[in-house]
């Protein structure tokens, strides 16, 4: 739940203003330089066969967001909340979230590289989805389990992440370098089911409606090519009784 001293005042451009004991203060998608979508990346996977999925391991903050995003964007066919970092026996909420299990929350993206590249998903993902500037936190969640991390499956997909990151800070398009890790994927792990499309079941959760909902309206702006209105889910969309509360706190 939302601290009772944050009330929403307005939403907008992927930015949020919250108001707070200390006044107004800005929620920005990331620390940017300027507004609106990132470089496209000069350096990119090159295309396989047609007909053969890709897929991308990304974490970033909450599993809840980066997953809702990326279910509204062209080209992607699905999209798992999850766990990755760490062993498999460990990876399970209650335990990576106690940030010592080595996990960060994550997301696997399961995409038609014919419709969306590698590169792509990195800028939407730097662009829209986290703030890569911060270090081991995003926003209100603190701990290792809500670094920044590209979790590469191939050499490919390791040179093209660190080629993009390498673009982004010599063009100084954020404010502070990025600190968004680039490693090897040695496991995802799906979480559980109650977590999975929970920004498309819960919109009007507090959490949600505040860090969350305002990412998907600057994937719609920023990226309106690429913006899909119908969510590509996990499961078929129905109400959800499990609702587990993530606490937002200022900072």
């Amino acid at each position: 739940m939302t601290s009772p001293r944050l009330a929403l005042v307005a939403a907008a451009c992927g930015v949020l203003a919250l108001s707070a004991a200390g006044g107004v203060f800005p929620i920005a998608r990331a620390e940017a330089a300027s507004p609106g979508a990132l470089p496209a990346p000069k350096m990119d996977v090159a295309l396989p066969a047609a007909g053969k999925m890709e897929t991308a391991v990304l974490s970033g903050g909450c599993f809840w967001g980066i997953q809702g995003v990326f279910e509204h964007v062209k080209g992607v066919k699905k999209v798992y909340s999850g766990y990755a970092g760490g062993p498999g026996v460990m990876a399970q909420y209650e335990l990576v979230s106690t940030g010592t299990t080595g996990h960060a929350e994550s997301v696997q993206i399961i995409f038609d590289p014919q419709q969306i590249t590698y590169g792509e998903v990195l800028r939407i993902f730097f662009t829209v989805a986290t703030d890569p500037t911060q270090v081991n936190m995003q926003f209100p969640d603190e701990g290792t389990q809500y670094r920044g991390e590209v979790f590469y499956a191939n050499p490919d997909q390791k040179r093209v992440a660190e080629a993009y990151i390498r673009q982004l800070n010599d063009a100084h398009v954020f404010k502070k370098p990025i600190a968004t890790r680039v490693d090897p994927l040695k496991g995802f792990y799906k979480a559980e089911d109650y977590h999975q499309d929970y920004l498309v079941r819960h919109p009007e959760q507090p959490y949600i409606a505040t860090y969350d909902i305002p990412k998907v309206a600057m994937l719609r702006q920023v990226f309106p090519d690429r913006y899909i209105a119908t969510p590509t889910t996990v499961f078929p969309l129905e109400p959800s009784k499990s609702q587990p509360a993530r606490t937002a706190k200022a900072s």
